[in-house]
């Protein structure tokens, strides 16, 4: 009796993996998947200009491409109108308020990562497949890259720290630029703080780390120096707005901050001592009983004036003492043009560490077409010395960039503003 088979190599195996590969990949527990949401479109946009309120989270889906050929797709964004208003019968003719926006550029390229599955011998002296064990790999290689390239993207830097975790390598790298495919942009002037003492003040611009001492460690002061900061800017963050979060609307999050876990561990340090620990412990625990079952609220966060506190994965984005890292100045703020700024002489037992904070849209993560299924991600099997031996692969068709806008600011001048995300540079222990 003829018996349906599906080889190995054909290319309905090929479709299957592909599948579920990008499927159980966007599934997989990640920094990038707790922060997507939906993708604003213009009724969204234009409830905003009316005042409404509309759910926001950090990351931005934007799938135009997997529909469409293109490797470059446009964000867009309106700015409010203000301006006094005419009274009584003032002639209104010629007196209207043009509409100014900017928008951004986010390109796509093919991302690959082959495994090499083993020869015949290979997989007759173990007891695994190794097909399998190829497949269960990229699964996990691909979250960690995605994870990788959005904090550096959203932090606007890859500092200086290696290990095996990490995927991406350091700016210096040769391939460094082709593997992020959009420019990391180091942080606006008006988006970036350095912790400049223990009592919570926060120096606005990267030049404050020339002068940060060993002492100024992040506390829970500095997140009220930030919460203060968020009601009083003059370009505000989105809030962040978690679907299933009952209290969205009436206590919207000002905002997410991950911290790395060296910033987490001298934060609880300085309030264990007394009931602050306890209280921002408590703070999010209250905030989830409300109902919500969203992944931000698991773990062990911390909420405090309104700030979710989250601590980031082991991809930390660290700078050592003499090391020089872009900043833009307040000279340069209205060009957001880079410069090297060096870490003051902290010595070898101390560096500084970034801490993100994230709003409403901070990070647009693009998908294209990868094949004939209108699919972004494809798995692929090739087999070598005369069928001997399997090759594997998994590629990806996307791009990501943290969201930078133009806005009029008070005096008139038109100045770049990363648009829901912050830096925020503290000293650490090693």
């Amino acid at each position: 009796m003829a018996q349906t088979t599906v080889p190995v190599g054909s290319a309905l195996a090929r479709k299957i993996y592909g599948a579920a590969l990008f499927a159980r990949i966007i599934q997989a527990p990640s920094f990038t998947k707790t922060l997507t949401g939906d993708a604003p479109n213009q009724s969204s946009a234009e409830g905003k200009l009316k005042g409404q309120t509309s759910p926001t989270m950090p990351i931005v889906r934007v799938t135009d491409l997997s529909k469409t050929n293109g490797d470059t797709v446009s964000v867009d964004l309106f700015d409010t109108i203000n301006g006094k208003p005419l009274v009584g019968d003032r002639s209104a003719e010629g007196t209207g308020e043009k509409l100014t926006s900017s928008s951004m550029d986010i390109r796509i390229d093919l991302l690959t990562k082959a495994v090499d599955a083993g020869k015949k011998m290979a997989n007759q002296r173990t007891v695994h497949n190794l097909r399998g064990v190829a497949m269960a790999q990229l699964e996990g290689y691909f979250p960690r890259l995605y994870d990788q390239m959005a904090i550096v993207h959203l932090a606007g830097a890859r500092g200086s720290l290696e290990g095996r975790d990490w995927i991406l390598p350091k700016a210096s790298d040769a391939d460094f630029s082709d593997i992020v495919m959009n420019t990391v942009k180091a942080p606006t002037y008006n988006r970036h703080f350095v912790t400049s003492d223990a009592s919570g003040g926060l120096a606005q611009g990267g030049i404050g780390l020339n002068s940060i001492a060993n002492t100024d460690f992040l506390t829970l002061a500095h997140i009220d120096s930030l919460s203060l900061l968020l009601e009083d800017q003059e370009f505000p963050m989105p809030n962040v707005k978690v679907a299933d979060d009952p209290a969205a609307s009436d206590e919207p999050i000002k905002g997410i901050l991950w911290v790395t876990p060296r910033q987490w561990h001298h934060m609880q340090s300085e309030g264990g001592a007394s009931n602050l620990w306890r209280t921002f412990l408590q703070n999010a625990w209250v905030r989830k009983s409300y109902g919500s079952k969203h992944p931000l609220f698991s773990g062990e966060p911390g909420l405090w004036n309104g700030i979710l506190v989250k601590k980031l994965p082991r991809f930390t984005v660290r700078f050592l003492a003499s090391e020089n890292v872009k900043i833009v100045t307040a000279a340069n703020k209205l060009t957001a043009t880079e410069t090297d700024q060096a870490v003051a002489a902290i010595g070898a037992n101390h560096a500084v560490e970034r801490a993100i904070l994230t709003g409403g849209q901070s990070l647009a993560m693009v998908y294209g077409r990868n094949n004939g299924n209108g699919g972004v991600f494809n798995w692929m099997e090739r087999k070598y010395d005369f069928e001997r031996g399997l090759e594997v692969a998994g590629d990806d068709m996307f791009g990501m960039s943290k969201l930078r806008f133009n806005f009029t600011n008070a005096d008139g001048s038109v100045e770049p503003t990363d648009y829901g995300v912050m830096a925020i540079d503290s000293i650490v222990a090693l």
